[in-house]
């Protein structure tokens, strides 16, 4: 495995790998990297000849009051976890090296960034566009993985790859969870051992919500209003939505049916959480 610290070093490398005839696939992260990281590793390998990952802890899609300075940074562990999977190349950025100092350009949506998340991280998806687009113009993969524990920033991607002609493929892939249900991510770090177990209410609320579905619910609004009943009667949750969308456009969805998506956002003490389901039986 090597590891590449600017853009020019990335361009070259890959182009050396296309004029052997690989196809190379690449897997954006901000480090801090857990076992549902390197399930996407997986996955871009099944489809690649040679798997790229990006570690940036990218400041602009962090807000003034939100973790940005805090958000756990731990390099030699990344590394380490990237070889274990038999990653190619590892691109580690600096800041300036992503950024010039007079960048004025950045690549903002519309539409599907308006709700959910989009609704309380206002500029937040602009940075993930604005990043994601440098990082696939550096690679220049032909397929990039993304994981479907954030939903609407893969739904941002794909749409953005389809509306400017991107000439990538994306791959969804699922979400990895604790034994107990919990989805992994890397601000569960964060949490107490209480506050671990009060986080338990996003999955569960989901299991509820599956089972309700399995047993012939289909009545969207009903089902949101059951579900935050229960999130708010659960201790040490402040939630900050519960919405049930079409999982393409995110639009409201009224009726259950495969393809809906039932997204969840809260607080556990100050840590922000988000999970969601897909309707797929």
């Amino acid at each position: 495995m090597i590891t590449l610290h600017t853009k020019s070093e990335v361009s070259q490398q890959v182009r050396r790998w296309r004029q052997e005839g690989l196809r190379v696939g690449f897997v954006p992260t901000m480090g801090a990297l857990h076992e549902g990281h390197l399930s996407l590793m997986r996955l871009a390998a099944r489809h690649a000849d040679r798997v790229v990952v990006s570690i940036f802890v990218n400041p602009t899609q962090f807000g003034p009051n939100e973790d940005f300075a805090r958000y756990p940074r731990d390099s030699e562990a990344d590394l380490a976890k990237c070889r274990s999977v038999g990653v190619a190349a590892v691109f580690l950025p600096s800041v300036e090296e992503i950024y010039p100092a007079d960048a004025t350009v950045i690549v903002d949506e519309n539409q599907l960034s308006r709700g959910l998340c989009g609704a309380s991280r206002p500029g937040h998806f602009r940075g993930v566009l604005t990043v994601v687009t440098k990082l696939l113009h550096i690679v220049s993969p032909d397929v990039a993985v993304f994981g479907r524990k954030d939903a609407q920033q893969l739904a941002l991607i794909q749409r953005m790859v389809r509306d400017l002609d991107f000439p990538v493929t994306i791959l969804p892939g699922p979400i990895v969870r604790e034994s107990d249900g919990l989805a992994l991510s890397s601000r569960n770090r964060y949490l107490s051992p209480t506050e671990r177990e009060e986080a338990l209410t996003l999955s569960r609320t989901l299991q509820y919500a599956a089972q309700a579905y399995q047993d012939g619910e289909r009545d969207a609004v009903r089902l949101r209003s059951e579900l935050c009943r229960r999130f708010a009667e659960a201790p040490g949750v402040s939630i900050e939505y519960v919405e049930i969308v079409d999982a393409v456009t995110l639009a409201p969805a009224a009726t259950l049916q495969k393809g809906t998506l039932i997204a969840l956002a809260a607080r556990v003490g100050k840590t922000r959480l988000i999970d969601n389901l897909l309707l797929e039986i």
